[in-house]
């Protein structure tokens, strides 16, 4: 059995985490949307808000729990970040 990981208690964490999801969500909707219909500007618009709105939100996460993927998708601070849990996808 693995060890449990713990969590952090801050709420605005678990806030955060659920906005991105949920614009996430949105964004992957919009752009199945998007692939059939690539002429619709209405939708192109809203997927550009949702996409500048996760941007925003993503980026204050990082700067309060550090990055939320790896290879060049996000900074880090110093020290090293990746190697602190838990990582967003563990909680």
């Amino acid at each position: 059995m693995e060890p449990e990981v713990p969590k952090p208690c801050d709420p605005k964490y678990y806030e955060l985490l659920e906005e991105l999801q949920a614009l996430d969500f949105v964004l992957v909707e919009l752009n199945l949307y998007l692939d059939t219909h690539p002429g619709d500007f209405q939708s192109i618009e809203q997927y550009n808000k949702f996409s500048q709105e996760r941007m925003r939100v993503a980026h204050e996460f990082q700067q309060l729990y550090g990055p939320l993927m790896n290879f060049g998708h996000a900074f880090s601070k110093y020290p090293w970040e990746w190697s602190q849990t838990p990582w967003p996808w563990q909680v």
